[in-house]
């Protein structure tokens, strides 16, 4: 039996010589213009669709930097119009709180309008208690500013409450809303006297504070009608807005009426008030 020949020759040895058989090729084919012979065929057959594939990879290579360079563009203007907006959120900001504060002086404005026989100073609130309302804070005058304790406190649109303290650039107030507040009050249709009741519950439930012993005899009171603070008060000035009814009932005892009252003041949202620095002189207590 005859053995085969182990001869082999290594595979990278036959690509070089087919490379060096090609190159030879094309060498020849151009330095003899043999133009339709053989061996243009065969460089027709075997490099034009290398130069093909070539020319499709350096395209597809420009094309991914193009659009690497677009991203790239693409990104700087989104970052250039995230600034922008970042910009025009913060003047917008600054337009509404100046236009909130602006609301807030013409507000104090037209109140210090309303009261113009009482001698007043502004103040900003500059802290407070905890929970949702007013009930006691502290504003950013005292005594260096001439406010005194059982200063009447006024914003909005009437009585916000009383000075309880006083230090040389500070003064805790405790509003009419607060439980331990009470003040003598008086109904501006029929000048029937009764008594306001701070009562936080109430705020909570209903936004709204009590009244008792409004003494109706002609029976005139009806629901809306204002309160304001009675002559009779040791502390409150008289004539300050307190609110307006908002229920009415007649009591057990057939003589008096009780009900709520909603506050003249937006006691969850105070920044500005007006003390007023005349006190009152005398009068029976609240």
């Amino acid at each position: 039996m005859r053995r085969k020949s182990k001869f082999q020759l290594p595979s990278k040895y036959l690509l070089m010589i087919l490379t060096l058989v090609c190159g030879i090729l094309v060498y020849v084919s151009f330095t003899m213009n043999l133009s339709g012979g053989p061996l243009n065929t065969v460089a027709g057959y075997v490099f034009v669709p290398m130069q093909k594939g070539i020319n499709y990879i350096g395209l597809w290579f420009s094309d991914k930097a193009d659009n690497l360079n677009d991203l790239k563009d693409v990104m700087e203007e989104n970052q250039r119009l995230k600034t922008q907006v970042d910009e025009l959120t913060s003047e917008l900001n600054t337009i509404k709180l100046e236009q909130y504060e602006l609301d807030n002086l013409r507000e104090l404005l037209e109140l210090d309008q309303k009261y113009p026989s009482y001698q007043k100073v502004a103040a900003h609130v500059i802290g407070k208690d905890a929970g949702n309302w007013f009930s006691i804070f502290t504003i950013d005058k005292g005594s260096k500013d001439g406010i005194q304790v059982d200063m009447n406190v006024i914003a909005g649109s009437g009585l916000v409450g009383i000075v309880t303290d006083v230090g040389p650039n500070y003064a805790k107030v405790r509003s009419i809303i607060d439980d331990l507040s009470k003040t003598s009050g008086m109904l501006l249709t029929t000048s029937d006297r009764c008594i306001v009741h701070g009562d936080l519950q109430e705020m909570n439930s209903n936004q709204n504070i009590l009244f008792s012993e409004l003494k109706d005899s002609d029976d005139k009171a009806a629901v809306g009608d204002p309160i304001v603070t009675s002559h009779i008060s040791d502390k409150y000035l008289q004539g300050i807005l307190i609110g307006y009814i908002n229920t009415l009932e007649v009591d057990s005892n057939n003589l008096t009426k009780s009900g709520t009252v909603t506050p003249a003041v937006d006691f969850e949202h105070i920044s500005e008030v007006l003390v007023i620095l005349d006190k009152k002189e005398s009068g029976s207590k609240d």
